[in-house]
């Protein structure tokens, strides 16, 4: 510490007498002139020098330091080395200790600035022509000044020196105690967590820590009483995971046997399928053929009814000439009429001629009853004619009839072979559609064959389950995990 005994003996030792701090007296003039031009200098080098510079926020903060550096000279060249002076070295060695500040940038700083005054003094008082001083004097008051500036440096960085001690020492002092700190700390740790190790989980950091351990203290709390409430919901959880996956095992064996007889089933429906399919496909098939012979059918009944047709328009030229015989037999009987009608009057003629017309009157005779067997020929020939015209009126009928039923079968028979092609096209239509299904229900069945595996698997996990469930009761009745008031510590069924 630089206290003023301390500073005293230090003058004592460099030889700064009263003699001699009344010369530093007699420079405060030229001191205060030179130091503001030394102190550029110095400030100069500090802005050039980046390991200096940093120690300064801006130009503010510099200008003040050397307005503050100026008046230290100021009390320096005064004299006065009492509590005053040693307040302010201390206050300067506190402040370099604190910033970090190094004595070299401290030391290099005054070697330029005492280099600056000493130029300043030697070119002040070293003997001239004009001056009649002595080289002697121009040397004390270098020498002076010298040990005034070594004087500052001294105390300066012996304060420096003293601070960085008292750090050191606090800074071991705290190292000490965060040691113990965390010695503590980890006492108490190590002892949850060996209680923990051995499955209790009501165990606590219960032990006062240092604030710095407070963090760890209760993360190790919330986290063992997370890992608590986890284990008891396991705990109390496990028997309704048993219970769970002993009805899943129940569920996956009833569901593996439903889905055999399902899959079987499925087998069954899918060859029942497929011969239907076939049926349906044989049917379209026939139906296709019906179809066909339909269709033959029809053109058989249109080639009839074109017969019927022809026969018809026939029965019509037999009517036509019957009426035309009728008419010629209506001429012979005509003939005949007339032929009995000349028979008899050549009779009447014949008999008034007596023995002469005889001959004439057999002729006559004769003629006569060729005309009468001819008018009577006549009439058959007409009532025979006339019978065959009914009958070929009726077989006109009868043929119209046949020709309109004919028409109407055709007529059916165009409608049945429609229906028959839808029927083979709707039968067609199935049967792709029935193929399709068949398809369809094939897939089902590799489907469920696959769900047959996979249930099986699912079964087979559940038993898995199982196991892992009673597994996890004997694993969580290691823990302790619930206390009873005062009836002690119990472990969960296993």
């Amino acid at each position: 510490m630089a206290q003023s005994s301390q500073v005293q003996e230090r003058l004592d030792f460099i030889g700064l007498d009263p003699a001699a701090v009344e010369r530093l007296r007699g420079l405060r003039g030229f001191v205060a002139q030179a130091i503001g031009p030394a102190l550029d200098v110095f400030y100069g080098e500090i802005r050039k020098t980046p390991s200096v510079q940093r120690f300064f926020k801006n130009d503010g903060h510099m200008a003040g330091a050397q307005s503050r550096q100026a008046d230290h000279w100021r009390i320096i060249t005064e004299g006065q080395f009492g509590e005053e002076y040693a307040k302010g070295v201390r206050t300067i060695g506190e402040t370099h200790a604190r910033l970090g500040l190094e004595p070299q940038w401290y030391i290099g700083g005054y070697a330029l600035v005492l280099e600056q005054l000493i130029h300043a003094a030697v070119a002040k008082h070293w003997p001239t022509l004009t001056r009649r001083t002595k080289a002697a004097d121009a040397s004390e008051t270098v020498a002076v000044l010298v040990k005034a500036t070594l004087l500052d440096m001294d105390l300066a960085i012996s304060i420096y020196l003293e601070a960085l001690e008292a750090e050191r020492v606090k800074a071991e002092a705290a190292r000490l105690q965060a040691e113990e700190q965390q010695a503590a700390a980890m006492g108490a740790l190590t002892s949850a967590l060996r209680k923990l190790a051995e499955g209790d989980l009501t165990s606590r950091l219960d032990a006062p820590l240092a604030p710095q351990f407070s963090g760890m203290k209760d993360d190790f709390n919330a986290a063992v009483t997370k890992l608590y409430d986890a284990m008891r919901l396991v705990s109390e959880s496990s028997g309704g995971i048993r219970s769970g996956a002993d009805e899943i095992g129940m569920a996956s064996d009833d569901l593996s046997r439903r889905t055999e007889q399902q899959a079987a089933s499925l087998e069954e429906t899918a060859a029942a399928l497929h011969q239907l399919t076939e049926s349906v496909r044989k049917a379209a098939s026939g139906a296709r053929e019906a179809s066909g012979m339909v269709g033959a059918a029809k053109g058989e009944a249109v080639h009839s009814g074109e017969v019927v047709d022809r026969a018809v328009a026939a029965m019509g030229e037999i009517d036509v000439s019957s009426k035309e015989i009728g008419q010629i037999i209506g001429v012979i009987d005509e003939i005949a009429f007339q032929t009995n009608l000349l028979a008899l009057n050549a009779g009447v003629e014949a008999a008034r001629a007596g023995e002469a017309g005889r001959g004439f009157a057999v002729v006559a005779s004769e003629v006569r009853a060729l005309a009468q067997r001819s008018s009577e020929a006549a009439k058959q020939i007409r009532n025979l004619i006339t019978q065959s015209a009914a009958q070929v009126e009726s077989g006109v009928n009868l043929v119209g009839e046949t020709g309109d039923a004919l028409r109407r079968i055709v007529e059916r028979v165009v409608e049945i072979d429609r229906s028959v092609a839808e029927i083979a096209g709707s039968a067609e239509e199935q049967a792709r559609a029935l193929g399709e299904v068949n398809a369809a229900v094939n897939q089902m069945d590799h489907v469920t064959q696959q769900n047959a595996a996979m249930v099986e698997e699912a079964t087979a996990a559940a038993h898995s389950l199982r196991k892992e469930t009673d597994q996890l009761n004997g694993l969580v009745g290691r823990f302790v995990i619930e206390t009873a008031g005062g009836a002690g510590r119990y472990r969960s069924a296993a």
